[in-house]
């Protein structure tokens, strides 16, 4: 499957904009019947939909372009159930473990907040299919990002253990921030060709929104050093253990019954 993936250069971006969603997704939805109470553990799971909804249309769009290219042909469900872990471009915060709530909601916040920015850049990306998907997905990452920050304040300005909590979370998953805006060749080539767009352009602001909502939340302020960034590049397939982990049981069904519908 690696081979079919790197065969059409373009479409690795849009395959990588799927995967960060899919990936986020999936691990939101390990929650569902979990939450701390019922109102939470819905609104999570619908989180998690519409995560996977960005992820299909995504996909589907990305198996499109295979098929125009002459390529052998994709689906959405081969993009998703039969690559390994090495062909997945998410980078590597989304495919962190759940861990406890305040380890979930400090990951969802991140990510929101990085995918708002992005979407609301791709709209004015020369692709129409990017920009139309990031128009509906920008809608609802707004909520995703204004349901995140306020459980971020929440519980860093709450008890002396949610307080502990962050801090604990923060110490496990500040280390991955400055991948997403490491920008792959794909992303270059994306950011060229008017389809993709400049990430770090936007990571000033991105760094200053999180800080702002930690200061509310009473936890330091963080910085951002890319240049301090020496770990692995999930964005170039080189992930965590935690991948292969929760690829085994998203893949799971598809892989032992090949070509099954629901």
């Amino acid at each position: 499957m690696s081979k079919i993936v790197s065969l059409y250069q373009p479409t690795d971006f849009i395959v990588h904009l799927a995967d960060d969603a899919l990936i986020l997704g999936h691990r939101n939805s390990e929650w569902t019947g979990h939450g701390p109470i019922l109102e939470q553990d819905i609104a999570l799971s619908n989180i998690s939909l519409d995560l996977i909804g960005q992820a299909r249309n995504f996909y589907q769009y990305a198996a499109k372009l295979y098929s125009v290219s002459g390529k052998p042909v994709v689906t959405e469900d081969i993009l998703a159930y039969h690559r390994d872990a090495w062909d997945f471009k998410n980078c590597l915060l989304v495919e962190q473990s759940n861990g406890d709530w305040a380890k979930t909601i400090l990951r969802q916040f991140l990510v929101s907040q990085y995918q708002f920015l992005l979407y609301e850049s791709l709209l004015q990306s020369k692709d129409a299919t990017i920009s139309a998907i990031s128009e509906k997905a920008l809608k609802e990452v707004s909520y995703h990002l204004r349901w995140s920050s306020e459980w971020v304040i929440r519980l860093g300005d709450g008890t002396e253990e949610s307080h502990k909590r962050m801090l604990n979370a923060v110490s496990e998953l500040w280390m991955f921030a400055p991948e997403l805006f490491t920008k792959t060749n794909y992303e270059k080539e994306a950011e060229a060709n008017g389809i993709g767009t400049d990430i770090s352009s936007f990571k000033p602001k991105w760094l200053q929104k999180v800080n702002d909502i930690f200061r509310e939340a009473t936890l330091s302020s963080v910085v951002l050093d890319s240049e301090e960034w020496h770990t692995l590049s999930g964005k170039e397939g080189r992930h965590t253990e935690h991948l292969g982990y929760l690829l085994a049981e998203m893949q799971f069904m598809q892989r032992a019954y090949p070509g099954c519908e629901w």
